[in-house]
């Protein structure tokens, strides 16, 4: 026996790590631990909470605030099957919009959503979902590790709009519109899912930005017409997360750096890409590159004084940066467990505080927040 915890990420401290108040942004940041349960925390720059949300599902991955100041979260659906060993990791279902107070004001489900929902704060919602390739379809997918698609089916991505009454507006499928040899899955790859769709955003211009992580690629996909207009050139991101726009039109991507080419230390960074050239134009890594590394997950966040807000999502470390890449802020999420489904407990047998992104508010974004002077 030991009185010594053996939790490496909770030994290591919890809570509020570090603030520079002249520097950080303020406000008050939200976040859905994955084995919460249900809970949803909003922290000031203290880590202090001031105001929780306890909903009956687990997070299928994240919540967010939406412009009217109700909470969007997007949940895991109850008593679904595994499609395959990694699905019940990420997959979501329960699309809901919730008031303060906890009252589930509409929702909509779908069994096969998973990792993101983005809701417009209309009702319209824009999501990932997947469906079955098999046969030739399955066969002509490229990559990956040779025979292990589960019951000889490849889960394809597809991307889908519906309207507040759940209408189907607009949807993509990459199996109409992909080239298998341009997007084909990393060789170290399952050919479970293709090609892993882990963000969809919507644009300034009405096209769609996504995120194929397995492929190493973000892309923007026209709304019109279904084809790639824009895309990352190979080797830019190595498993990358949540591209989002920019008011410069640019493009802001976690890359995770899970296999990058050229480097053979993984590290993860954040980075700002021109979309006019492609480019990055800025970046950020930990001084210690190899410091910072989360292989799976992961978000960033512009915010309006120009630092960024980071993720670090399977370690629970959310940090904020200046535009010089100095530290302002940073906190490690407190709240540990397992996950119920015993599916997804095999794959993470260890306690954990992770979360999939984090994001900070203004106090004008939360009318409804109860402040002490």
């Amino acid at each position: 026996m030991t009185t010594v915890d053996q939790n490496t990420r909770r030994r290591r401290g919890t809570g509020l790590i570090a603030l520079d108040t002249r520097a950080a942004h303020d406000g008050y940041t939200l976040y859905a631990p994955l084995t919460g349960g249900g809970e949803v925390l909003l922290i000031d720059l203290h880590g202090t909470v001031v105001h929780r949300w306890q909903l009956p599902h687990r997070p299928g991955r994240h919540a967010r605030i939406l412009p009217n100041g109700n909470l969007a979260y997007n949940a895991t659906l109850p008593d679904q099957d595994a499609l395959f060993p990694m699905w019940h990791k990420y997959r979501g279902g329960l699309m809901q919009e919730i008031a303060p107070d906890g009252t589930v004001l509409r929702e909509f489900t779908d069994p096969l959503q998973h990792h993101d929902a983005h809701h417009h704060g209309d009702g319209r919602i824009l999501y990932t979902a997947l469906e079955p390739l098999t046969g030739d379809r399955a066969a002509a997918v490229r990559g990956g590790v040779p025979g292990s698609e589960p019951g000889g089916t490849v889960w394809a991505d597809t991307i889908r709009e519906v309207d507040a009454e759940g209408r189907l507006l607009w949807s993509w499928r990459v199996a109409d519109h992909l080239d298998r040899d341009a997007y084909a899955l990393h060789p170290d790859y399952s050919r479970e899912h293709w090609p892993l769709i882990n963000s969809v955003y919507p644009l300034a211009d009405g096209n769609v930005l996504a995120s194929l992580r397995s492929v190493s690629a973000v892309v923007v996909i026209s709304r019109a017409t279904g084809e790639i207009l824009w895309r990352t050139e190979p080797g830019l991101v190595s498993q990358q997360h949540h591209p989002t726009e920019l008011p410069n039109g640019n493009f802001l991507i976690f890359d995770n750096g899970v296999f990058r080419p050229g480097h053979d230390v993984p590290f993860s960074r954040v980075i700002e890409v021109a979309r006019a050239t492609g480019k990055i134009v800025w970046e950020y890594h930990d001084p210690s590159r190899e410091a910072f590394f989360a292989p799976f997950m992961g978000s960033a966040q512009r915010l309006p004084n120009g630092n960024t807000l980071i993720t670090d999502s399977p370690a629970g470390r959310l940090f904020e940066v200046t535009a010089e890449g100095l530290l302002a802020w940073e906190y490690v999420v407190p709240e540990f467990g397992s996950y119920r489904e015993p599916e997804v407990g095999a794959l993470f047998p260890a306690q954990n505080n992770a979360v999939f992104r984090a994001y900070r508010y203004d106090a004008g974004q939360l009318p409804w927040l109860k402040r002490t002077v």
